[in-house]
């Protein structure tokens, strides 16, 4: 199998992918409770997953990539009040995220996709790739790794239409990847504000900050009882075939 974490290769291998114009993959998610079934670390094991499944897909095309080690922490001070989550302040993510592009641009090289699995990093992340490309001179992109593959996940899905929180998709995906930290005798209690009342629930029109305690007693958002790790197989697929459809074309930086 081609190898294409950073953290594998050696310090001349990375040179050699950097005279190649190999793209870097920065997955970025987030330590925090995932309900009564799911461990902390679901973001970190799917967008890590998600990251490496795409550069295997790219790297059979003849296409170089890297992808670098994850940050497991992001801004999840909304979780706080369940226990168990850890957070950063935005001025120290904004730092993390400058500190870490800024390694990879000096390793030499030039093309970096922030890759994102946790819903409370998007808009932080939106507006610090103003930041990071106008302070680091280079063109950092992002992309939440749902998002490109919003048609697929929808026609696997039974009970909602994408991503939520320790849901239908978020369980599945981790059966498929990490059965074992997947505590089925908890699926019975896996249930929150339903999927289909969701949509309103995270995204109001008029906004204000709320702790996820007071959208869900249970930290979860939808419905896990349907999930099953063949539709986490497909939902990881779809995830990682549409980001590397997306690459192999030269997007983000070509269009």
């Amino acid at each position: 199998m081609t190898q294409v974490l950073w953290q594998n290769l050696t310090a001349a291998e990375l040179r050699d992918q950097a005279k190649l114009g190999a793209i870097v993959l920065l997955p970025v998610a987030s330590t925090e409770q995932h309900g009564p079934h799911l461990t902390t670390g679901v973001d970190d094991v799917l967008c890590s997953e998600v990251c490496h499944r795409t550069a295997l897909k790219l790297a059979d095309r003849g296409v170089p990539v890297i992808v670098a080690p994850t940050i497991a922490i992001g801004l999840a001070e909304h979780h706080m009040a369940f226990g168990g989550s850890l957070t950063l302040t935005l001025p120290t993510y904004h730092a993390l995220l400058r500190d870490l592009c800024g390694s990879i641009l000096r390793a030499g090289f030039s093309k970096i996709l922030i890759v994102n699995g946790h819903g409370g990093n998007m808009s932080a992340l939106n507006a610090l790739t103003v930041e990071l490309t106008r302070e680091l001179r280079a063109p950092i992109a992002t992309t939440t790794y749902w998002l490109l593959a919003d048609e697929a996940f929808a026609e696997i899905l039974e009970d909602q239409q994408s991503v939520l929180h320790a849901c239908e998709a978020e369980t599945s995906m981790m059966m498929a990847a990490q059965p074992d930290l997947v505590d089925l005798s908890r699926l019975p209690d896996a249930l929150g504000p339903h999927a289909s009342g969701a949509g309103s629930v995270l995204n109001r029109s008029l906004q204000r900050w709320r702790s996820f305690q007071e959208l869900t007693p249970t930290g979860v958002i939808g419905d896990a009882r349907r999930s099953s790790a063949e539709k986490g197989q497909r939902l990881l697929e779809a995830a990682s075939s549409a980001l590397a459809d997306q690459l192999a074309l030269g997007r983000p930086w070509n269009g």
